[in-house]
Order: C-alpha cells, then sequence, then structure tokens
C-alpha cells in the first residue's frame, strides 16, 4: 500500500498558500459581504448557480443563509437555482442546457436582489448567461472563479479571482469565501 502522508501535507500546505495569497483581497471581500448584506436589507434575495462542484457549492451557501451558519435568526431569502430538478430539466430539455439559469433569473429576479455564480475557469456558459441576465435586470453580480477569472472576470460587478488553477482547490477556496460572505450578512443583518 502506498503511503500518501507525503500526498495529504502537500496539498494542505498549498490549500494554507493560497488562502495565504487570498488574504490580499480580504478588503474587496469585506466590502462585497456588506454590498450583498445592503440588498439583502432592503428586501433582496441572493441567487447562486453552478455546475458539478460547483453546483454543490452554490447549494450549501444557499443553505448557510436560508438556514442558518453562526447564529440562530431568521431565514433569509436565498436560493440555489441548481436544486429544482423539474426546472432545470425542463428548461434543458425545451430550450437548452445553457439555459437553465438564465431562465431562472428572469422569473425570479428583481432589481435589487444578487446573483452569484461560481465557475472555477470562469466560462461556464450557462453561468454567463445567467450574469447576463442578471445584469440586465439591474441585479447585483459576484463572480467566483480561478486565477484566470474567465469570461466572468469582465462581466460581473466583482469577481473574487483564487490564486490557484487547480479545481479542487479552488472549490475549497470557493466555500471559504462564501463563509467569509455569509458571516458578514448574518451578523450585520442580525
Amino acid at each position: 500500500m502506498t503511503d500518501y502522508t507525503q500526498t495529504v501535507t502537500d496539498r494542505f500546505e498549498e490549500t494554507a498558500r493560497n488562502y495565504r495569497t487570498l488574504t490580499d483581497q480580504a478588503t474587496e471581500i469585506a466590502r462585497i459581504g456588506l454590498a450583498i448584506t445592503e440588498r439583502m436589507r432592503n428586501g433582496g434575495m441572493t441567487m447562486f448557480c453552478g455546475n458539478g462542484g460547483s453546483a454543490a457549492d452554490a447549494q450549501h451557501l444557499a443553505a448557510e443563509l436560508q438556514g442558518r451558519f453562526l447564529y440562530d435568526r431568521k431565514p433569509m431569502a436565498s436560493v440555489a437555482l441548481t436544486t429544482n430538478s423539474s426546472t432545470l430539466t425542463a428548461i434543458g430539455n425545451d430550450y437548452g442546457y445553457d439555459q437553465v439559469f438564465d431562465r431562472q433569473v428572469i422569473g425570479l429576479g428583481r432589481p435589487g436582489d444578487v446573483l452569484v455564480g461560481l465557475s472555477t475557469g470562469g466560462n461556464s456558459r450557462n453561468v454567463i448567461r445567467a450574469i447576463e441576465a442578471a445584469k440586465d435586470m439591474g441585479l447585483y453580480t459576484l463572480g467566483l472563479t480561478g486565477s484566470g477569472g474567465g469570461a466572468m472576470a469582465g462581466l460581473c460587478d466583482d469577481c473574487i479571482r483564487v490564486p490557484s488553477d487547480h479545481t479542487a482547490r479552488i472549490q475549497e477556496m470557493h466555500i471559504g469565501i462564501g463563509h467569509m460572505l455569509c458571516e458578514i450578512i448574518e451578523v450585520e443583518l442580525m
């Protein structure tokens, strides 16, 4: 049997380096957390979308706001656009997979809402279409991507590009950033 001790150590050290580098964006992340908070304080909803592991991350972050994160408090308006299998399959079948998120944004979104798109490469076509629809409707858009940012970097109101090109490390950091945002939102709205 292979000893994976060094592999585990290397991955944890890589993650630690990534987080240390990400602290350079702490002021920006705090500002974004307050921007989302202000919209939610004024009745806005936060929507999340992504594909694959990013879809799971979208669900996770929406649940933190809808349920609880650190404190018992009333639920906050938040939804993952990745969770309704009937909606996803109907839109995918009738209009194509590229439209599974933007049609939901158009149906659910209102000016003052927030859309958070998660994409490790920043080029997921269905997430980009959702961001485009959100911007057309006056929603605040936040992208969470890897280091390059892809097409999302120039499209979103704000884009947090994590300092990695490794999908697993990017997704780990997306959850870390999401947790920071949830903490700011929760504390501010309590």
